[in-house]
């Protein structure tokens, strides 16, 4: 869970007791991206015995063995968004101005996009690495700490990248879809890198007391899920399996984030439905010479 996206403060409840947020207290700005959207699914998917016939149509996907383990796990932090997460977000979004939650975004954007430049340099992409500490450096010299996002206004796009996505450009396959407990989806690859992306969260630069590591990793979760209540109510009106929707929709984001906009053509998969093609006519066999 991309960060997955840039960083993917997700761990919720993570860290209500320890954990909705993206991962353990330190991990809360890698999982954010990916698994916001699907935390923030409001509604509960139907088990996979009762599943719709879309639903049914999207079982058995290569690239996900562990569906009906996976289906589980959704409904479990489905639910678990729906009871804490979602009122959560939404208290928060009603009652704070969006000019403040806006200096939040920005103050959180800025350690992502710091974590982000070292990424870039580690694929080998120097010049947009260089760009980006550029605008780490101008955000938080003349954004007052990243408070303001004055890159932006200069032409210094936002560009993320998170460490799963390194190693996709080193090579490393991303291997079978998974939905993890609390953090939501992700795939081997991406889980892999979790350990190394939570160190660059904001609450790992917390060096307090568990409280305020704690304070910082709910409030980067809480504001990460008000950010995707529209985005949650779309998915709730467009989607007739959610999951399968989500994972279709996260595989494929990973994909392009790893290519960076340019993934290859995938082989198209056989068409189990399909009749097999009838064999050519035979040949007319021409009399033989008298």
């Amino acid at each position: 869970m991309s960060a997955a996206g840039g960083i993917r403060p997700f761990v919720a409840a993570g860290m209500l007791a320890a954990a909705l947020a993206g991962l353990p207290s330190a991990s809360l700005a890698q999982a954010a991206a990916p698994v916001v959207p699907e935390a923030a699914a409001s509604a509960a998917m139907p088990a996979a015995d009762t599943a719709t016939p879309a639903a049914g149509r999207a079982m058995g996907s290569p690239r996900d063995p562990f569906e009906s383990w996976n289906r589980s796990v959704f409904s479990f932090n489905d639910a678990l968004d729906t009871a804490v997460l979602k009122p959560l977000a939404t208290a928060y979004r009603d009652g704070v101005p969006e000019y403040v939650r806006g200096l939040v975004d920005n103050v959180f954007g800025n350690v992502a996009d710091a974590w982000s430049a070292i990424n870039h340099l580690l694929q080998g992409k120097v010049e947009s690495g260089l760009q980006m500490g550029f605008r780490v450096v101008v955000n938080t010299g003349l954004g007052f700490g990243g408070l303001l996002d004055i890159g932006t206004e200069i032409g210094l796009d936002k560009q993320p990248e998170d460490f799963g996505q390194t190693l996709g450009r080193w090579g490393m396959p991303s291997g079978p879809y998974l939905v993890l407990p609390l953090l939501g989806p992700s795939t081997v690859r991406d889980t892999a890198a979790l350990p190394v992306d939570m160190q660059a969260s904001p609450s790992a630069l917390v060096d307090d007391t568990r409280a305020k590591v704690l304070a910082v990793t709910l409030l980067n979760v809480v504001n990460t899920r008000a950010n995707l209540l529209g985005a949650s109510r779309v998915l709730d009106d467009i989607a007739l399996d959610k999951y399968s929707f989500l994972r279709d929709a996260y595989l494929a984001r990973r994909q392009n984030q790893v290519y960076d906009g340019n993934p290859p053509e995938e082989p198209e998969e056989p068409d189990e439905d399909a009749e097999p093609a009838a064999p050519p006519p035979a040949a007319a066999s021409e009399p033989a010479p008298r």
